[in-house]
C-alpha cells in the first residue's frame, strides 16, 4: 500500500476524490487528518485489490466518493457504491474488496 501522509492546508476547501489518484495493481492511502480521538484517511483502491479481514477496536465510517467496493462485516457482504455511506462497527471482523475500483473517505471514531 501506498501511503502519503502530506497535510491537507486547513481551512482551504477542496475536492475529496481529485486529492487522490489511482495507482495500478495498488492501494494508495492519504491521511488527511490524525489525531487521538481519530484519523480521516482517503483511499484508492485498483479493481481486485482489498483490505484483508480484520476488527479494530472503533467504529468506522466509509463513504465510497467513487466505484463500487464489496465490504464483508461479520461474514456478511454488501456492494457499497459511489455516494453511500457504511459504518463497520468496533471489534467486528471486516474485509474490503474493490469489485471495480473505487475511492473512499475513511473516518475512525476513537472512544475511550
Amino acid at each position: 500500500m501506498n501511503q502519503d501522509t502530506g497535510n491537507i492546508e486547513k481551512g482551504i476547501p477542496f475536492h475529496l476524490s481529485e486529492n487522490i489518484a489511482y495507482a495500478i495493481g495498488s492501494v494508495v492511502s492519504k491521511t488527511l487528518l490524525k489525531k487521538e480521538c481519530g484519523n480521516i484517511t482517503l483511499f484508492s483502491f485498483e479493481q481486485g485489490q482489498g483490505l484483508s479481514e480484520h476488527t479494530a477496536p472503533f467504529d468506522a465510517v466509509v463513504y465510497i466518493l467513487d466505484g463500487a467496493a464489496e465490504i464483508t462485516i461479520g461474514g456478511k457482504a454488501k456492494t457499497v457504491r459511489e455516494g453511500e455511506l457504511l459504518i463497520m462497527p468496533a471489534n467486528v471482523s471486516h474485509a474490503l474488496q474493490a469489485v471495480e475500483r473505487f475511492k473512499m473517505l475513511l473516518i475512525m471514531i476513537k472512544s475511550e
